[in-house]
């Protein structure tokens, strides 16, 4: 599948190909139908799952649209969750997690140089970090198979909810778009922090499957294919 997003420099790829697991979905973005399709498939996940209760389902509902909202705000190309419900001691267990792919060009006048970026995130998480109790975070430099070098950051992060912050475990991947300022975030998350370290192998798994399409294939930056 192809989606639009800004005009790409000269011999910049032309879309890209990122797999997913199969109990993953792509989260509907479109304002005018995203509320309905997002609670088919809350409804549809629920029912094989351990029952919850009207206010659970209800809020599991709010908070994928919300997710959805937000990323269609941030002119995300996709969007894509996860929900599973599992029998647990003190009640049903709830798993979620999301990924969004957000395209960013660097500013002209700042450096655009992959290291130079992460040093800066690095700086940042830091500064954010004081005050808060929440540990500063971590940045590095990776190697992805299919593209090369790219950056990682991490990090424990208060998302406000309805006014309550919610601890989330977060991992951002950034990939450079070759011949261009542009990069693209691969923008992970969990609720699910007593299991971060599970979750970020998982996002791991689906950062490493990434790879650019030729430029000379489809018109214009978008997923191309998903699979397991």
């Amino acid at each position: 599948m192809t989606q639009p997003v800004t005009e790409r420099p000269e011999g910049a790829p032309a879309g890209y190909t990122l797999r997913f697991p199969d109990s993953w979905w792509q989260l509907d973005l479109d304002p005018s139908t995203r509320d309905a399709s997002i609670r088919r498939r809350i409804e549809s996940q629920v029912k094989k799952a351990p029952r919850l209760s009207r206010e659970q389902v209800e809020e599991l509902i709010r908070s994928t649209r919300r997710t959805a909202r937000e990323a269609h705000a941030r002119g995300a190309l996709r969007a894509s969750g996860m929900l599973r419900i599992l029998k647990a001691g003190s009640g049903p267990l709830v798993l979620s997690a999301t990924t969004v792919v957000v395209r960013i060009s660097v500013p002209e006048g700042q450096s655009e140089d992959l290291a130079d970026l992460v040093v800066a995130a690095g700086v940042q998480l830091g500064d954010q970090a004081e005050g808060t109790g929440l540990p500063p975070g971590e940045v590095e430099l990776v190697e992805l198979p299919h593209v090369g070098a790219a950056g990682r950051i991490t990090r424990i992060e208060d998302v406000d909810h309805q006014g309550t912050p919610v601890p989330t475990a977060v991992r951002h991947t950034l990939i450079p778009v070759p011949n261009s300022r542009d990069y693209l975030v691969l923008a992970s998350s969990t609720p699910n922090v007593d299991l971060a370290d599970q979750f970020y192998e998982v996002f791991d798994a689906i950062a490493e499957s990434f790879r650019f399409e030729d430029p000379a294939g489809v018109g214009r930056m978008g997923e191309a294919d998903k699979g397991k």
